[in-house]
């Protein structure tokens, strides 16, 4: 199904009108429209792309959380990453599974 199917939602937040028009103005220039820029740096967040992560651990320190807690959420990470590598359960993994599991039973 499309990202912007029946299911489609919006997301709206304030900013200052320079830092909307210098973004309006960067994604011109590298040909990207606002929502793919958007959705494209939402999925590498939700899916814990590895550069977006390390933006936002410093994002975590410019706003001053606390050591203790980047410390628990890093240490979270971590073990979520060591549980995925373990089991091999990466997307192309998890993909494959249901291609077996396809061609094993077709009628499901």
């Amino acid at each position: 199904m499309s990202d912007y199917g029946e299911n489609k939602k919006q997301i709206c937040f304030d900013s200052t009108a320079k830092l909307h028009a210098d973004l309006k103005i960067r994604l011109h220039h590298d040909e990207i429209k606002i929502r793919e820029f958007f959705n494209e740096i939402t999925r590498a967040y939700v899916n814990r792309d590895e550069d977006i992560v390390n933006f936002i651990e410093k994002l975590k320190e410019k706003k001053k959380m606390s050591a203790t807690r980047r410390n628990k959420i890093k240490k979270a990470n971590k073990k979520q990453n060591e549980i995925i590598r373990k089991f091999a359960l990466d997307k192309s993994d998890i993909e494959n599974i249901f291609d077996i599991i396809e061609k094993e039973h077709p009628n499901l």
